[in-house]
């Protein structure tokens, strides 16, 4: 039997289970996720730095750990499942979770009752925890966590180039936490990508002369990145330009909108966003805690609203060949509805 583990939630909910991954106590911002598989993405999207993941889906880690499958690099300070299984079954397979756990430094516990801690959070909204081997009498620590740096933290310290073959564009990615899916999106359509650092100048970015701009997704509270804001404003409306979650957040604060954090986010691959100029409804993959506030937007138009609580999942700039989403067309893991997306980037370049 593994060693005894607790987590405890800030309000000094304490829940006792066993020990996997690296022996260590870990702080962090508590969510969860509703996925029901990809939680080699989800352990690898670095839109969840400095957070303690938990897993509503029982069983994880029965397909083990495939590089191949890695987003990214492994962001969480903790992971929190109910069951968690030892021998995998795939041919791809290369590790178990509790050994990718243990070489990526990150403490994790199972055994507990996930859906409990579920249910208190979409109560009382995210709080912090702590993952530890003894319950801790004084909890100021965690209470006073706070995920700072976040985009600082994940994004790429040098340009990196992703050629395509026959490639027809050039596209300008800025790395917020970006998922490495969307590099290869827009590869298989003919983009070569250039993935430069958050802090990039707008400057630089024209100099190099991009067919369009791509924002990614990434962690953190969107306001806190002042500079990247700042960049953003140059940028628009000087080429064609895609924003995905942070990306989608960023572009809307450089054009006047303001957000807001949600009470307990949006995480998982079963999430409805409908469409305001049409009838339909799509399933997508997101992993967010903020939303841009629908009514602060004044420049674009609202393009589609998260079906649960009414939301904004995306805008459109028609004035400035942009347009943005809240959830991710890139899917890894699924569903793949909305990769259509990508399609209409490539259309706004060809009209440049």
């Amino acid at each position: 039997m593994d060693k005894k583990a607790y987590l405890v939630l800030e309000d000094g909910t304490v829940f006792e289970g066993y020990a996997f991954g690296a022996e260590k106590e870990s702080v962090g911002e508590l969510v969860f996720t509703t996925g029901m598989c990809g939680y080699i993405e989800t352990l690898t999207d670095e839109s969840y730095f400095g957070q303690i993941v938990l897993q509503t889906f029982p069983m994880i880690g029965n397909y083990g750990i495939i590089p191949e499958d890695f987003e990214g690099e492994c962001s969480v300070k903790g992971y929190a499942v109910r069951e968690k299984c030892d021998n995998p079954s795939n041919f791809r397979c290369e590790k178990t979770l509790d050994d990718f756990l243990k070489e990526k430094g990150v403490p994790g516990i199972y055994g507990i009752d996930t859906r409990a801690v579920t249910k208190i959070i979409r109560e009382h909204g995210v709080m912090n925890a702590i993952i530890c081997y003894e319950v801790p009498e004084d909890l100021s620590d965690v209470k006073n966590y706070r995920i700072e740096n976040a985009v600082k933290g994940v994004t790429t310290g040098e340009k990196q180039v992703y050629t395509a073959e026959n490639g027809k564009f050039n596209v300008a990615l800025l790395d917020y936490g970006a998922k490495r899916n969307i590099i290869r999106e827009l590869v298989k359509r003919g983009c070569t990508v250039t993935v430069y650092p958050a802090d990039t100048s707008a400057e630089d970015i024209l100099a190099a002369s991009p067919d369009g701009v791509m924002l990614s997704n990434g962690p953190g509270d969107p306001a806190e990145n002042i500079e990247e804001i700042n960049e953003l404003k140059k940028l628009a409306g000087r080429l064609p330009m895609f924003g995905i979650c942070l990306g989608h957040q960023l572009l809307a604060l450089a054009l006047g909108a303001k957000t807001e954090k949600l009470k307990y986010g949006h995480r998982g691959a079963n999430q409805p966003a409908r469409e305001t100029g049409g009838d339909r409804t799509y399933i997508t993959s997101q992993n967010h805690g903020y939303a841009v506030v629908s009514d602060s937007v004044s420049r674009g138009t609202v393009s589609y609203v998260n079906a649960n609580d009414g939301t904004c999942e995306g805008i459109d700039y028609p004035d400035l060949k942009a347009f943005s989403v809240q959830f991710h067309p890139e899917a890894s893991s699924g569903p793949h509805d909305t990769a259509f997306l990508f399609d209409r980037f490539i259309r706004l370049m060809e009209e440049k």
